[in-house]
């Protein structure tokens, strides 16, 4: 069933690739007809607009690219071996939470080749990716983010969340933290009682020892 649908998507992809080439051809017959200032007609309506040559210039000389939809284990490594088949990769960063170090499952590359950025854009958008529609756009350098790039260099270690547990459990409590502790506690143990009763059972919860925090018997005297 699964390889059934795959193959109906493939196909999909595929006619959606000739529609979109057949359209594009289209579109260059008819601007070739059509007088050469015009390069759109905007969305809701009036005469058609010329793009300002700054903004060609800045999407010839783009080399970053986004890359959406990143499936589970496809990471930085998988990654890398897989574009650099397109070309020489500069630099390649995903996403990642920094408290867990889980994929947000987008990312950016960064070739050497303006070239090779364009048919990399033109050729992975939209390719299905262990179930994934890869969405991979252009970004002009004029939109690049400046920390875009930040901790590229530093591959991610899984935080070993054993230790920082027992850390956080072992630490030395001062005496205003213990009492809040054992507040929360009570709290708890309230609620809990509470719910027995709601339920009509009849059960007498035992007592929490500790719960009377003694006060210090050694007094300190200023200097």
């Amino acid at each position: 069933m699964v390889s059934k649908l795959k193959k109906t998507t493939l196909r999909k992809q595929q006619k959606k690739k000739v529609n979109k080439i057949a359209a594009s051809a289209k579109k260059a017959e008819a601007a070739s007809t059509a007088s050469a200032a015009a390069d759109f007609l905007p969305l809701e309506g009036g005469p058609a607009r010329k793009i300002p040559a700054s903004e060609k210039k800045s999407e010839d000389k783009a080399t970053v690219l986004y890359i959406g939809r990143i499936p589970h284990g496809f990471y930085e490594t998988e990654m890398e071996g897989f574009f650099k088949q397109f070309g020489t990769i500069k630099r390649l960063r995903i996403a990642r939470n920094r408290k867990t170090g889980k994929s947000k499952n987008f990312g950016f590359i960064q070739f050497e080749s303006p070239e090779v950025a364009k048919i990399v854009a033109e050729t992975m958008h939209n390719y299905l990716l262990f179930e994934h529609l890869l969405q991979v756009q252009l970004i002009p350098p004029e939109r690049v983010h400046p920390k875009v790039w930040k901790g590229v260099s530093r591959w991610y270690t899984a935080p070993d969340w054993v230790q920082i547990e027992r850390s956080r459990h072992d630490k030395e409590r001062t005496l205003e933290g213990q009492r809040k502790l054992l507040e929360r506690i009570m709290k708890k143990d309230q609620k809990r009682r509470k719910r027995i009763e709601d339920a009509g059972i009849d059960y007498k919860c035992p007592e929490i020892v500790g719960s009377n925090q003694p006060l210090p018997k050694k007094i300190k005297f200023a200097d």
